[in-house]
């Protein structure tokens, strides 16, 4: 049975270095306040796998892109689901912590999403466009992405990389939850600064859209971004759905909507170290 205080292992490289934030900075805050609550322990990634035997729970945060150390991440999936490991977020998840087939198979199920393809006999799906985006099927951070014209597109779309048209939108947004449960958003306003962000004041509509992945997605436990931009004609396309480890930009927040997310993280966290199944 956990302890009376559930005791965490945190999972994060506090020296990744991302163009235009400091996982390490937010990974502090986040522990400093996560100490009240837990006996908490930080490690590399490289590490988890050795050390996550004397914990109640595993939390995988700012650990960075599993691309550079894939053999190694795999191990620490396979030896978690073993053992029936808590590892939070949780290893169901069907986004951005599988892959990027997801994108194909929502474009496939006619979700909101920037329209996807992998074959070169499928193009004819996605809108005409000038420009396209090619991008590998399991990146991240942007790690192999092209924009190339449109007479070249077909001759890389071979199965291994996932095409989109350039889409030319107005801002990027990102909705964050903890759990089923809303949080917060933000947006870049300059689309050439992505990571330049301001609180987003969500509509009932920008909600109803970012819950239908998460909806989707089935995790009961965890944080999630749902990643969008605002197309030429109003809608909202996902551009990404992170699972995994997704960087939160607590930075970009007022204290009090700063508390607020540390509060329900805390809670959330309690509930899955200790066990309690997630309501029906």
């Amino acid at each position: 049975m956990p302890a009376a205080r559930p005791r965490l292992l945190y999972v994060t490289d506090l020296a990744y270095q991302a163009r235009g934030r400091r996982y390490c900075d937010e990974d502090v805050h986040l522990t400093s306040r996560l100490r009240a609550h837990f006996d908490l322990a930080l490690c590399h990634p490289l590490d988890a796998a050795a050390l996550m035997d004397g914990f109640d729970a595993v939390v995988v945060r700012n650990s960075g892109p599993v691309l550079g150390h894939q053999k190694e991440y795999d191990a620490f999936r396979a030896q978690a689901l073993a053992a029936g490991t808590r590892v939070y977020n949780p290893l169901t998840g069907k986004a951005d912590m599988a892959g990027k087939q997801y994108l194909l198979d929502l474009t496939a199920a006619g979700f909101p999403v920037i329209p996807t393809v992998d074959r070169a006999e499928d193009l004819d799906r996605l809108p005409a466009a000038e420009r396209y985006v090619v991008k590998p099927k399991h990146g991240a951070d942007s790690l192999g992405l092209r924009i190339v014209p449109g007479g070249r597109v077909a001759g890389l779309a071979t199965g291994d990389v996932l095409v989109q048209p350039c889409v030319e939108f107005a801002y990027e947004v990102s909705f964050y939850f903890v759990d089923d449960d809303f949080q917060y958003a933000l947006y870049a306003p300059d689309p050439e600064r992505r990571w330049e962000l301001r609180p987003y004041p969500a509509t009932a509509a920008d909600l109803e859209f970012a819950r239908r992945f998460i909806d989707w997605n089935d995790l009961g436990y965890g944080i999630q971004r749902v990643d969008a931009c605002r197309a030429p004609d109003g809608s909202l396309l996902l551009v990404e759905l992170e699972d995994l480890n997704p960087y939160l930009s607590l930075d970009a927040l007022p204290e009090e909507a700063r508390d607020a997310f540390v509060t329900a993280f805390t809670a959330s966290l309690s509930r899955f170290a200790q066990g309690v199944p997630i309501p029906a």
